[in-house]
């Protein structure tokens, strides 16, 4: 085996793995899609293994809409299910826990001493 023989292998190998891809976001896209019912997502099942590379494209083309609209929804929601995790297990910042113990101090709940404690407590 020579040189360029080891490139076309390569090359094919990437073109085999890019259309592995295509095809699992093609997948992914049939079984998130809400509106499309079981026998539509059997019959696009159906095409895409018996004609593959064909059935890619005509799903690709008649369907991209609809496939994108689905992706930015999931990151969407994917993104906002992190921040809000996030927010949830951050807590207060220290400027905010001061905040509310010089609300307490003022309101006279809480002496001058807790005051400094809780400073001093937020600020470590």
């Amino acid at each position: 085996m020579n040189f360029w023989d080891f490139l076309v292998d390569v090359f094919w190998i990437y073109i085999f793995f890019a259309y592995l891809m295509v095809l699992f976001s093609i997948f992914r896209d049939i079984f998130s899609d809400h509106k499309l019912h079981g026998v539509a997502k059997a019959i696009w099942i159906l095409v895409l293994i018996f004609i593959p590379f064909a059935g890619a494209l005509v799903y690709l083309i008649a369907r991209h809409k609809g496939m994108q609209e689905r992706a930015l929804a999931a990151a969407k929601a994917s993104q906002d299910a992190q921040s809000n995790y996030i927010k949830s297990v951050a807590g207060t910042s220290a400027t905010d826990d001061i905040a509310k113990a010089k609300t307490l101090l003022d309101s006279g709940t809480i002496t001058q001493a807790e005051y400094e404690q809780l400073k001093t407590k937020a600020l470590a």
